[in-house]
């Protein structure tokens, strides 16, 4: 060969092994980007071309699809769509999608590698692909209670219900809410609902999930974690022992008294007085004496300080790790920096309940591939033990009392044993905003094991200032979602 074919030659097999190079690197090294590009609209099309999976409470699917125009073909609907918002989150040909649709995508579009086997039979034989399920542990009856009553009081509010033996999300509302369905397409009608909701455009924000992603002060409610430390450091041992609580008492390092809600028999209370009329100054004193690391301690175990994912993130609850005695002491009473959701207030009532194991919560029970087999099962999972099973029972015995004499009366259910704690947590400066009502409460079965704990915070800036309490706007709701979980196991 001459020396000008030559130099041909190797330019041309340099130009195929170029060819090669970039085939091989768009198809392995960049695929999965290119997959994924939201540019790539034959990724989207595919992704509507065919009806999702289910998402499935009580056996029945709270989702389903309906046919479009255009170059996709699907999109998704939603029953009681406003209520299930929280749980669902939302899928939409035009915004992506949130919360279950997002997590379980895969299963829902039939695309997860575990349907790989499945999908390449239908391949084989010309089926077409179809999505798996999502079975939730979700109550219908419970979050139907929960959602009516926070729309019935027409502020805002969040609501959680866990089984306690298991961590099994039982409800999980948050109002206001939107529908889900009204943005699942592309066209101008949800672009309009879609800028409808936005927080900008809407100051309630429907699209917020106040059960997972708002902290709050949790006032009141969070006593019973300091009942809880206080029993577990042995600074008390009993719930009907005195305490060393002068009254008034005076905040270490100030000259401010620590007030009570009105003229209460706190001096020396037991712990079983003092949960019962909700004393600040016995809790805030446990708090100062206790101090900063020990109440950090058990507030920890509980779950505070970090995000918890069940599967959809849960924002962390906060409890400051670098306070004085008096700044413990309000922290103590559910004030200070102290803020929680309320997914993290059914934790720390279904802990309690549990007689003093924390099971890790969860609301996505299964998955489920397009013939019903189980592709993954959820089994129960301890995360902790807050307090000791004899101090679970002291703190039970109290917060029984709190609703069968106490503050918590409204939340009183005929026949059943229901433990329970008030709160009335400050909001803005000065406490200067309408007061959050919060309420936490379980319910014991015959055997009396408990079979629901919940929380309960409501939000009512238009409410009168002194009609705003957790037993009177928060505990009616908590006694009817218990209720609907305690007629379901008959």
């Amino acid at each position: 060969m001459n020396k000008p074919l030559r130099r041909i030659a190797i330019f041309c097999g340099l130009l195929v092994l170029t060819l090669l190079v970039r085939d091989n690197w768009l198809q392995y090294v960049q695929a999965d980007d290119l997959k994924e590009d939201e540019h790539n609209r034959r990724v989207a099309i595919e992704r509507y071309a065919t009806p999702r999976g289910d998402i499935i409470v009580d056996g029945k699917a709270i989702t389903g699809h309906a046919t479009t125009e255009g170059d996709f073909r699907y999109k998704r609907t939603y029953k009681d769509g406003a209520m299930w918002a929280p749980v669902t989150g939302y899928v939409s040909q035009a915004y992506g999608a949130t919360q279950l649709e997002a997590i379980d995508d895969g299963i829902l579009t039939g695309n997860d590698d575990r349907l790989f086997f499945r999908n390449t039979l239908d391949m084989i034989t010309g089926k077409k692909r179809e999505g798996g399920n999502v079975v939730t542990t979700l109550n219908a009856a419970a979050q139907k209670a929960a959602y009516d009553g926070l729309k019935k009081q027409g502020g805002k509010g969040a609501v959680v219900a866990i089984e306690p033996s298991t961590g099994k999300i039982l409800s999980m509302a948050s109002y206001p809410s939107y529908d889900p369905s009204t943005i699942a397409g592309g066209g101008e009608a949800d672009g309009e609902a879609w800028n409808r909701l936005q927080k900008k455009n809407n100051p309630d924000d429907p699209m917020l999930n106040r059960a997972l992603r708002e902290v709050y002060p949790p006032g009141s409610t969070f006593k019973v974690l300091t009942a809880a430390a206080a029993l577990e450091h042995g600074l008390y041992d009993s719930a009907d022992g005195k305490t060393d609580s002068p009254l008034p008492w005076t905040m270490p390092g100030t000259t401010t008294e620590l007030p009570n809600e009105g003229d209460l028999p706190c001096e020396d209370a037991s712990l079983r007085e003092a949960l019962r009329v909700s004393c600040n100054t016995v809790f805030g004193k446990i708090g100062a004496d206790l101090g900063n690391d020990e109440m950090l301690e058990t507030a920890k175990k509980f779950g505070f300080t970090e995000e918890q994912f069940v599967p959809v993130r849960s924002s962390a609850s906060v409890f400051s790790d670098d306070m004085n005695a008096s700044q413990t002491a309000l922290s103590a009473i559910g004030q200070y920096n102290t803020a929680a959701t309320p997914l993290q207030m059914a934790m720390v009532t279904s802990a309690i309940a549990n007689n003093g194991t924390l099971m890790k919560p969860y609301m996505v029970d299964e998955l489920q591939a397009p013939n019903l087999d189980t592709i993954e099962k959820t089994d129960p999972e301890k995360m902790s033990e807050p307090l000791s099973a004899d101090n679970a029972q002291i703190l039970q015995d109290m917060m029984e009392t709190v609703v069968e004499d106490g503050t918590g009366t409204n939340a009183k259910i005929d026949g059943v044993t229901v433990g329970g704690k008030t709160g009335t947590a400050q909001h803005g400066v000065d406490n200067s905003e309408n007061p959050y009502a919060w309420f936490i409460s379980y319910a014991k079965g015959e055997d009396g094991s408990s079979p629901v704990a919940v929380a309960v915070v409501v939000e009512d800036e238009n409410a009168n200032r002194d009609d705003i309490s957790g037993g009177g706007l928060a505990a009616p709701i908590a006694r009817n979602v218990m209720e609907a979980v305690l007629e379901s196991k008959k």
